[in-house]
């Protein structure tokens, strides 16, 4: 990673002085990332992106990249003319959609980022949740209320799927080898049926089962926001219940608080949802003081 030029050779040694406790305090331990599609934004992004994960690893730390791919998808979906919809934050995913969304995610998207990631001198390697029945999937279920009758409905979203068991077995191998993995949401059920898996559930899966140090949620936005569109800097498990109840939390964000909770619940000893397109946001909240995003705890 090149260093900001605006520093004086004393200024940068000062700033790896203060890194210096954050390093410790995360050598050896699993870093789980989730990239999302929308903070992938331009080459540079994934530059500095491919720059963090490389110098985590390099700094000792054992970063797991798990990424999304909603706007890729989204765009190869248009090019075939299929159309989809999302119901509660989940896309909709029918028998065409669900083999786009393999040959996208587990294809094109993932193999980019092992690229990105290997041009900064990292050794990645691209898997997906099917790799070495890394994670089995179930058919997801979800639940809403209708607004006029107030009979609780059943939603029915296709191949949509969630993690049921996670075998952490290739994983550690790979750790072990000083590899990055990369990996796709992309599972198969115990009968072989192929689901798309929301990348932040999935994410939230691995981070439990691999008992990481923190789960960082990478998307394109700054964190939680309250009803007054302001940063939330700090959350507790029980806070969040109460934000999606009233509202404050809605939409996209419900599945990643959901996998925040799960991965607490799990195990993992932080959650931090933060803006990915912020220049080198993993390094701003793992090795400074001030970190970025919202930090939810136990």
């Amino acid at each position: 990673m090149n260093a900001p030029h605006n520093l004086t050779p004393s200024q940068a040694a000062e700033l790896l002085v203060q890194a210096l406790p954050h390093m410790q305090r995360y050598d050896q331990e699993v870093i789980v990332i989730k990239y999302g599609g929308n903070a992938m934004g331009d080459a540079a992004t994934a530059e500095d992106f491919a720059e963090d994960v490389v110098l985590l690893e390099q700094s000792g730390l054992k970063p797991v990249v798990c990424h999304g791919g909603g706007p890729q998808i989204a765009r190869m979906l248009d090019k075939l003319g299929l159309k989809s919809e999302f119901k509660q934050g989940l896309r909709v995913t029918d028998a065409a959609t669900v083999d786009v969304v393999e040959m996208v995610l587990a294809g094109s998207v993932n193999k980019e980022i092992v690229g990105y990631i290997s041009r900064e001198g990292g050794k990645a390697i691209g898997l997906c949740g099917k790799d070495g029945n890394m994670v089995t999937a179930r058919k997801a279920t979800r639940t809403i209320v209708d607004p006029d009758s107030k009979i609780e409905q059943v939603l029915d979203l296709g191949f949509v799927g969630e993690p049921e068991t996670v075998d952490t077995t290739v994983l550690k191998a790979i750790l072990k080898e000083e590899l990055i993995p990369v990996l796709a949401p992309v599972c198969a059920a115990a009968d072989g049926q192929t689901y798309n898996v929301n990348a932040d559930t999935f994410a939230g899966a691995i981070a439990g089962a691999l008992g990481a140090k923190r789960l960082l949620l990478l998307t394109d936005v700054p964190g939680v926001l309250d009803k007054d569109k302001n940063l939330i800097p700090e959350l507790t498990i029980e806070q969040c219940r109460r934000l999606i109840a009233d509202g404050t939390i809605s939409g996209g964000m419900i599945p990643k608080i959901e996998t925040c909770i799960y991965a607490l619940e799990k195990g993992v000893e932080a959650v931090v949802i933060l803006d990915g397109k912020v220049p080198h946001a993993a390094l701003i909240e793992l090795f400074t003081d001030t970190g970025s995003g919202t930090i939810i705890r136990r």
